[in-house]
């Protein structure tokens, strides 16, 4: 197989742009460094197309290995012809390979095995040909042997039976077509598994679809069902049309004498071994392409949230709502910095909301706070009441959002917490998360399982392996897209810059505690366990503000300083002039990109990058991202009436629509069909996590906690 072929088709690519980058991923460069700094190779592949291709490349690779395997284990048992090294040579799935691979696989005992041993299979060749003149009972007779355990004629038909199943089930021909006509006309069915009793399945208790229509979401529902045991689930195929199929392959002359015998066996070997096989093949195949799609959107409500604009230049008041416990409030400065605690009771059961106002108009004046963040887990909705009064009270002007407070939990009691924050316990490091995933939601969200974040569907009934390689490959974008300060980033939101693992970030932080600031990129290279190759993937995505060399503040690469540095001075600059917030006139001195990139020894595409990036540098690509809306009043449920048009923030996206908080706590549905007056395929196309819509409420149900709403305004 020509793998590099098969990429650039499915990837609708050049082939030099495979090549490349299939090369610069072997020598060992992450995928955010290949997007960034080797355009020119790949012809400017995205990271997402880049690690499309690293996640085929491997499975292509994967498949070749397997085919080498197959191989060498028919060769071993001298059956390998010509035709069939061609057909798994050709094979472009694992599932095409292990076809090919059946007759010749290693076995358990099987009845066909069982049957062989009990020398019948001369009996299964002579049916099979049809090559019988009389009634089968007598070309039967010679089989019956008391020491070999066949003790009558029936048996002996019986085993022969047997045989002919096995190999009408291990013919890959057979297999491929069943397989396809079982997708195109099959449906996929579930029933309640004891009575109709009330669940969140009842949509699936009496549900039919055909396989080739069903939806991903229902696919991982049915099957959350039945592993809860609240469904009994199977696949139905065109069984007349398959049985009918086998018959026509399978008894290929009117022999009366054999026919009776090979249409029970086909019937056998689709009931007994073919059918149920392919059922399970189907239903892994449905959840594997069940679980890609819900990854993809898991990836990206994933980055739409780590790539929402920081809320800069506020003291922010963090607000972890509870009920018994009390409410753990805590406050940081405009840099993150904790400057006080306190837990307060304003909710049931104490309800001491006066006592409670008064300890936050003291920290409000006292640390000048603008701003209130509050988490939207339990008792969310009293604290919001509460906030509310109180602003009314006070004469400063502080605004305050909701925001969502999923995984705070889990980073509070993680041994990361533990560690930056050994004073508190885990409501304080809590509030303290709330409070800073505000300010900068990117390095604050880092520190938490991806999982963890709460802006997919089913993420616990997939395959965890494969979920966390992807979300983690949406954080590393993420966090190299914007870039850090390698002064004041964490060692959490450094290991996942390109070429930094979690060791090497640690060592960073070590050498800046001990060092003091970094004042020049090239003193990475004084790093512990941070050598050439490491600095080459990393140095890129490293700000130094006002250090030694202006262009460490920027994203231009270390291996271009001396294009850059000719550049400027060829226009009349110097590279002091950069610290004053850029050259904003830089672009228009440039008249002949090609005839210039030439002159500099460097590719059009990266001057193009170096010229952008000096008219801005350490331009932060959040900053296109819609602002979070922040409040000063509150809505409730039975305030809203159908008609009502609304500001909201879209919280999480899922295959049916999008979830929209409109500031009752409660987010409201937008349906897909209700996104769009065009038609959409998927809620993605219309909206993203973090989007900033307008909506108008369709339907409010109070008792079910439902509201329906839509984007056709």
């Amino acid at each position: 197989m020509d793998i590099i072929k098969v990429l650039q088709e499915e990837l609708s690519v050049g082939r030099g742009q495979v090549e490349a980058a299939v090369r610069l991923i072997d020598e060992g460069n992450t995928i955010p460094f290949i997007a960034r700094y080797r355009k020119e190779a790949t012809g400017s592949l995205s990271d997402e197309v880049l690690r499309n291709l690293d996640e085929r490349l491997k499975y292509l690779r994967n498949l070749e290995e397997r085919k080498e395997q197959v191989l060498s284990s028919i060769r071993e048992q001298e059956k390998l012809t010509p035709q069939l090294e061609k057909a798994i040579g050709e094979a472009a799935a694992l599932v095409e390979v292990e076809d090919l691979y059946r007759p010749y696989k290693p076995k358990r005992r099987t009845r066909a095995i069982i049957a062989k041993e009990k020398g019948l299979e001369p009996l299964a060749d002579i049916i099979s040909l049809q090559m019988v003149n009389h009634p089968l009972e007598e070309e039967a007779e010679p089989y019956v042997s008391e020491e070999k355990g066949v003790s009558s004629v029936q048996e002996a038909i019986d085993g022969a039976r047997d045989i002919l199943a096995e190999r009408i089930a291990d013919q890959a021909e057979y297999r491929a077509h069943i397989r396809e006509l079982t997708m195109k006309q099959g449906s996929i069915q579930s029933q309640a598994k004891d009575g109709e009793s009330s669940s969140v399945y009842e949509m699936y208790y009496q549900y039919e679809e055909p396989v080739k229509k069903v939806l991903g979401h229902r696919i991982l529902a049915i099957n959350r069902g039945e592993k809860e045991k609240f469904l009994t689930v199977k696949i139905t195929a065109p069984d007349q049309e398959i049985l009918r199929y086998l018959e026509g392959r399978v008894i290929r002359k009117n022999n009366p004498y054999t026919a009776s015998v090979l249409k029970e066996a086909v019937e056998d070997s689709y009931g007994r071994l073919i059918a149920p096989a392919i059922e399970r093949e189907i239903r892994s195949y449905l959840t594997e392409k069940a679980e890609e799609g819900a990854v993809r959107v898991f990836g990206k409500n994933l980055e739409q949230l780590l790539m929402q604009p920081p809320i800069v230049g506020h003291v922010v008041l963090g607000w972890d709502p509870a009920f018994r416990t009390g409410c753990k409030l805590a406050v940081v400065d405009e840099t993150g910095k904790v400057l006080d605690t306190v837990v307060i009771y304003p909710t049931a059961p104490q309800n001491k909301v006066e006592e409670s106002k008064a300890v936050l108009k003291r920290l409000i004046q006292k640390y000048n706070v603008s701003l209130i963040s509050v988490g939207n887990g339990t008792a969310s909705r009293e604290s919001e009441q509460i906030i509310v009064e109180l602003l009314k009270e006070i004469p400063q002007n502080v605004q305050y959002i909701i925001v969502n407070e999923a995984g705070a939990s889990v980073y509070s009691a993680s041994k990361l917490a533990t560690e930056e924050f050994p004073e508190f316990d885990v409501g304080q490091r809590s509030a303290v998360s709330i409070a800073r995933r505000l300010q900068d939601p990117l390095s604050e969200l880092v520190k938490i399982d991806p999982k963890s974040i709460g802006v997919g569907q089913y993420q616990h009934d997939m395959n965890q392996k494969h979920l966390s390689e992807a979300l983690e490959g949406v954080v590393e974008d993420c966090v190299n897209k914007v870039g850090v300060d390698l002064n004041t980033a964490s060692a959490s939101l450094l290991e996942y810059i390109s070429g930094i693992n979690k060791t090497i970030a640690k060592n960073i932080v070590a050498y800046r505690e001990e060092n003091g600031a970094f004042t020049e990129r090239k003193q990475l290279l004084k790093v512990a366990k941070l050598g050439p190759k490491a600095f080459e993937q990393c140095a890129g995505f490293m700000r130094i503000q006002n250090g030694k060399n202006p262009l460490d503040g920027t994203s231009v690469h270390p291996e271009s300083y001396e294009a850059a540095k000719k550049l400027l001075k060829q226009l009349g600059y110097s590279p002091e002039e950069l610290a004053g917030g850029g050259l904003k006139d830089i672009s228009r001195k440039v008249k002949d990109y090609a005839a210039l990139s030439a002159q500099l020894g460097i590719g059009e595409i990266t001057l193009r990058d170096i010229v952008k990036e000096l008219e801005k540098p350490g331009r932060d690509p959040r900053d296109e991202m819609p602002r979070p809306v922040l409040r000063t009043d509150v809505l409730e449920m039975k305030d809203l009436k159908p008609g009502m048009i609304l500001k909201g923030t879209v919280r999480n996206v899922i295959d049916f629509g999008a979830f929209v908080d409109i500031g009752v706590h409660q987010d409201g549905l937008v349906h897909i069909s209700q996104m769009s007056e065009k038609f959409i395929r998927h809620p993605l196309e219309a909206v993203s996590v973090g989007d900033i819509v307008e909506v108008k409420v369709l339907s409010v149900d109070v008792e079910k906690k439902r509201i329906g709403l839509t984007m056709k305004l």
